[in-house]
């Protein structure tokens, strides 16, 4: 950016420049590998990869345009040649593949795709968007006043509307699974992948039980967390094992605050489940701020979706009834939708959701424990962060982790 770089600094965008420039692969191939760089003619993410070897044509979902790109997630395309943007990455326009929205035909099925695969040469190929994209279009829908909740390895809050929002500053609202809609998300990047580091960390009596008895794992664990008190007798966690850029910032670092010596596994697991709805409902406080739009309705979709414990206890926290969907392959769902409307059997996004999204099972809250929950959740939680960050930067200065 040259002289321009003190400026991104000035505006609070250093961190982002920065990082958008260091984690952009096309710069990395640029000054890594710079005489292949020079031959390179195309520039694409893996999704448009996949595409051409099936349709033979460089084309690709705007609903894909997502990492370290010059794409422009207001206008859904990629930015204008003269957009200063352009100097943070080392690939060029003319290397990037054709851009559609989702729903849109993205070719046929090649001769040599078919003769590869075993679909059926001449099938259509229907634009679709990011999994969080379609799993949000699968569990909500396009009602503004509907949140979706993905209890995924990255566990995500996701509002959709027409309406362009930077939830956190400096952030884009991504490209929806629909034509001219945006995601309104909010983020734990290292969300239900917390139960699996449980599982692999401390629950390995239960994984031997679970082999034994034919079943998962984690029908042991939410068994065990039901005879566990809402709230946890004060056991807190803040689910920051992975920093942020902009929430938490680069020194965020997880927490467990509250032990007693009436605390067990069982009680850990469940302030895990508790502490990622917290940070949820961060989220769809900080969305329902932003956007100036209420949140009159809950989905939750992903495998941590399965937990009935984690239902009911996001109810409680959300304090509002929760809602699984009919499945829990949301995303699929989403991307059906997508085909749906491209090959005419809806006529746009908006009736193929009213026909094909459903609800599921129902969690309605318990009013002592929204109660509780609310007191931890506004004297407790929302406090953390801001007390114990300067302690995680002097961890980050001391240890050198994590890396700046």
């Amino acid at each position: 950016l040259g002289m321009l770089a003190p400026l991104t600094k000035l505006i609070g965008m250093g961190e982002l420049v920065n990082e958008a420039q260091q984690k952009a692969r096309c710069n990395w191939l640029a000054y890594h590998e710079p005489e292949l760089w020079a031959k390179t003619a195309h520039y694409v993410n893996l999704s448009a990869y996949l595409t051409y070897q099936l349709v033979d044509e460089l084309i690709d979902s705007t609903g894909h345009a997502l990492g370290y790109l010059p794409y422009d997630y207001k206008a859904q395309a990629w930015f204008k040649p003269s957009n200063i943007k352009w100097r943070l990455f080392s690939c060029r326009l003319e290397q990037m593949p054709k851009l559609i929205p989702p729903g849109q035909q993205l070719g046929s099925i090649s001769a040599r795709a078919a003769a590869a695969t075993g679909i059926l040469e001449g099938t259509p190929m229907i634009a679709a968007a990011s999994d969080k994209a379609c799993e949000a279009l699968g569990s909500a829908g396009l009602a503004a006043d509907t949140a979706c909740l993905s209890f995924g390895t990255t566990a995500t809050i996701n509002t959709t509307s027409t309406n362009y929002v930077e939830i956190l500053k400096h952030m884009p609202s991504y490209t929806a699974a629909a034509p001219n809609y945006y995601n309104h998300e909010y983020m734990i990047y290292r969300g239900f992948w917390m139960v699996s580091w449980f599982k692999e960390q401390f629950a390995h009596y239960e994984q031997q039980l679970a082999k034994t008895q034919g079943i998962d794992t984690e029908k042991l664990l939410d068994k065990a967390v039901k005879d566990i008190p809402a709230g946890c007798m004060g056991l807190m966690m803040q689910p920051y094992w992975s920093p942020g850029v902009r929430h938490p910032g680069l020194e965020g670092k997880g927490a467990l605050i509250g032990f007693g010596d009436v605390h067990t596994r069982a009680h850990v697991y469940r302030a895990i489940l508790e502490g990622l709805a917290y940070e949820l409902k961060l989220g769809f406080d900080t969305i329902s701020r932003r956007t100036g739009k209420p949140i009159k309705h809950l989905r939750v979709s992903g495998g941590g979706s399965q937990s009935d414990s984690a239902m009911q206890l996001t109810a409680d926290i959300f304090g509002m009834p929760a809602y699984r969907p009919h499945t829990f392959e949301a995303s699929g769902l989403g991307a059906a939708i997508n085909c749906a409307v491209g090959l005419g059997i809806y006529p746009d996004h908006l009736a193929a959701t009213k026909a094909m999204v459903n609800l599921g099972d129902e969690f309605l809250p318990i009013e002592a424990n929204v109660q509780l929950y609310k007191r931890l959740y506004n004297e407790v939680y929302l406090k953390m962060y801001e007390r114990l960050q300067p302690l995680y930067h002097s961890i980050q200065d001391i240890t050198g982790y994590p890396a700046k």
